[in-house]
């Protein structure tokens, strides 16, 4: 049975070694769940949190971490799920901001300034930079992942590649 070791990370790992000890925690932990929030994504925000706290900097600058899900009463919206920081915003459109940009176009969304970004919307002023990538079960956007950095550039090619390959296995792994 997987444990609270689960989001140990040693440090001195590289960004890649990080990425796989996640997915391979994260499938361990998944194995017979299916329930999409009150444990995967819980756990994976924990995961997340702890292995970008691992690394140098920008990515233990990391100042939140976790998931936005569809709206079951409104498919054009996102509502708050599981996370790691301070607390957030409860609901996003379709469209609005980073997340609702990744949302709307399917597409993991890489901000290196958020000040920079249009319609951008500040949950926490602290925050830099993001990344949004978007998990989808068949063609619809079912959730996204949302992480922040207190860094400008928190994030690179390595995280968004890591993170969609996060994002297919939650899709395969939950039942949103």
């Amino acid at each position: 049975m997987v444990h609270a070791e689960a989001s140990t990370f040693v440090k001195g790992l590289v960004k890649r070694e990080v990425y796989a000890q996640v997915l391979e925690q994260a499938r361990a932990l998944f194995e017979g769940q299916r329930n999409w929030v009150t444990s995967n994504l819980s756990n994976t925000a924990s995961l997340l949190y702890h292995a970008l706290h691992s690394l140098p900097s920008p990515s233990n600058a990391t100042n939140w971490c976790g998931f936005y899900v569809v709206d079951p009463k409104n498919s054009k919206q996102l509502i708050l799920g599981p996370f790691q920081g301070h607390v957030a915003c409860q609901t996003i459109a379709f469209g609005k901001g980073v997340c609702g940009a990744a949302a709307a176009t399917k597409a993991t969304q890489l901000v290196m300034d958020v000040e920079a970004f249009p319609g951008h919307i500040a949950c926490d002023s602290n925050s830099k930079s993001e990344i949004v990538v978007p998990i989808i079960q068949g063609d619809k956007v079912v959730a996204i992942i949302d992480i922040d950095c207190a860094e400008l550039s928190g994030f690179d090619s390595q995280d968004q590649a890591g993170l969609e390959n996060l994002a297919r296995v939650l899709a395969e792994a939950c039942d949103f």
